[in-house]
């Protein structure tokens, strides 16, 4: 069975949306995924599965809403998309240097290049963005807590996105495994 990386959007912040993270790996057991295991309290959940992707995602999505009475999305891959996303890392000195303000979001679809131009448009620090697929990389070379290239600013031109630092994707991807 293929490993699979899901990351949850939200939860865990600031005292909303809270989920147990033993309390999701007994519902990934719950829904017949195997070997859940979690990472850190933001939601970041690897398990075993054959199960196609499109029908995980919107099955735990259900799951979540009706075992713990709110919508959560998901964002998955698997662990052959998570080394490509690793592979295709355009910062690779960023990655090395300061892997805290190296930034992926997942995204739901691939934007279109007006989308993203209008991404770039927008940003008025130093940050820098660049989109490979349904992935936006982007480097906050003054840490995210100051920068003005919010969620909220990704998410109205990119659509529905969650990010994780370079350093909790490579600890995700050993989670994973080969």
């Amino acid at each position: 069975m293929p490993a699979r990386i899901a990351l949850l959007r939200g939860i865990n912040v600031g005292g909303h949306a809270k989920i147990a993270m033993a309390d999701l790996r007994a519902l990934a057991l719950s829904l017949g995924l195997a070997l859940p295991q979690t990472l850190l309290q933001s939601g970041n959940l690897v398990f075993r599965s054959d199960a196609p992707p499109d029908g995980l995602e919107r099955g735990l999505e259900a799951a979540t809403a009706e075992r713990f009475g709110f919508a959560v999305t998901y964002f998955l891959r698997d662990a052959a998309q998570w080394a490509q996303i690793i592979a295709a890392n355009p910062f690779a000195d960023a990655a090395k240097a300061d892997p805290g303000h190296l930034l992926v979001y997942f995204l739901r679809t691939p934007p279109d290049a007006a989308a993203v131009a209008d991404l770039q448009a927008a940003i008025r620090g130093p940050e820098i963005v660049r989109v490979r697929g349904r992935q936006a990389y982007i480097v906050y070379p003054d840490g995210i807590g100051r920068s003005r290239l919010t969620l909220a600013m990704i998410e109205a031109r990119l659509g529905p996105a969650t990010g994780r630092n370079w350093n909790t994707l490579l600890k995700l991807a050993a989670l994973a495994g080969p």
